[in-house]
């Protein structure tokens, strides 16, 4: 079987739920070998991609010069080798390493996936655009296939036979570059999964009035992340690093709930593609209700005290 690369994103010593996706991913194309940009992984991150199918880890020593998307493209270019498919999880870091790599490999590059296969000796890819509007399935005729795969659109499991995968050291040479690390300050990471890769993600709009008490609870209660509309991030009531939509974060949970969102083309063309789409808002004519799965007309402050009450009753049952 052909080798199929994964590139792993870690946050320190922590493997991302979406790599683990990425890995279940590869292996319905091919044999996973796992690319680690970084310092040499923990045993216990080795033994977790060994056991989503990876047989290599590569890593990819680069100090703080990885830091540069170039640095970084050199490094996977040389971790990967002969592999004629990588598959990436589709962040915007990832996306720049992942287009670096492929100007310079001369391979063929689909981001914001949800799942490919090999069709005809050539890897298709699916996936939604036009703000989730049309489902396109996309073909990919360079003789190497770069994959961006958008979190939770894969179920991780488990290989079911896995042995321990091994670590194999990459040697690089550091390309010369026009830009320099003058300071890095780290920045305080939220509980849980990023807004990008969470499974449930709870949004407030306008019509939280500014006050996200309720929409957080909600979020806490379901295990999820907190998101916001354009409209609320523009007002101040929360930092823009919450923002759902077209110019902030494209979302694909398995559960989006909006609150208080009339949902404008901007916010739709984030979270369409999302798996379950639960609206509150007063108003009946909003916009979301077209594309949502399941609404509710009803001022949020009333609705979501008694829909967290019941869900308190179901986890208590």
């Amino acid at each position: 079987m052909s080798t199929v690369a994964v590139l792993v994103e870690h946050r320190g010593e922590t493997v991302a739920q979406p790599t683990l996706e990425a890995l279940t991913l590869a292996r319905t194309l091919g044999t996973p070998v796992a690319i680690w940009l970084g310092d040499a992984p923990a045993a216990d991150a080795v033994s977790l991609l060994g056991e989503y199918g990876a047989e290599e880890v590569r890593v990819v020593s680069l100090g703080e010069a990885g830091r540069v998307p170039s640095v970084a493209a050199a490094g996977v270019t040389a971790a990967v080798g002969d592999a004629p498919v990588l598959i990436v999880v589709s962040t915007f870091v990832n996306k720049e390493i992942a287009t670096l790599f492929a100007l310079e490999t001369g391979a063929g590059m689909v981001v914001d996936a949800a799942g490919a296969e090999w069709v005809g000796g050539r890897i298709e890819t699916m996936q939604t655009v036009f703000a989730a509007t049309w489902n396109v399935r996309t073909r990919i005729n360079a003789e190497r296939a770069v994959v961006g795969v958008r979190p939770n659109t894969t179920m991780a499991v488990a290989a079911e036979a896995h042995g321990a995968a091994s670590v194999v050291p990459v040697a690089v040479e550091t390309p010369e570059v026009r830009e320099t690390i003058m300071s890095v300050e780290p920045q305080a990471v939220p509980d849980g999964a990023p807004l990008s890769e969470a499974a449930v993600v709870v949004s407030g709009g306008r019509g939280t009035g500014g006050d996200y008490t309720l929409v957080r609870e909600l979020a806490d209660l379901l295990g999820g992340a907190v998101g916001a509309s354009r409209d609320a991030t523009d007002e101040g009531w929360i930092g823009h690093e919450h923002m759902v939509g077209q110019t902030g974060t494209t979302v694909t949970p398995a559960l989006y709930v909006a609150c208080g969102i009339s949902g404008a083309v901007h916010h739709r063309g984030g979270m369409q593609a999302s798996g379950t789409i639960v609206a509150v808002n007063i108003d009946p004519e909003a916009p979301i209700f077209e594309i949502a799965d399941f609404g509710v007309v009803g001022d949020l402050g009333d609705v979501l005290p008694q829909a967290m009450a019941r869900i308190r009753e179901h986890k208590g049952a």
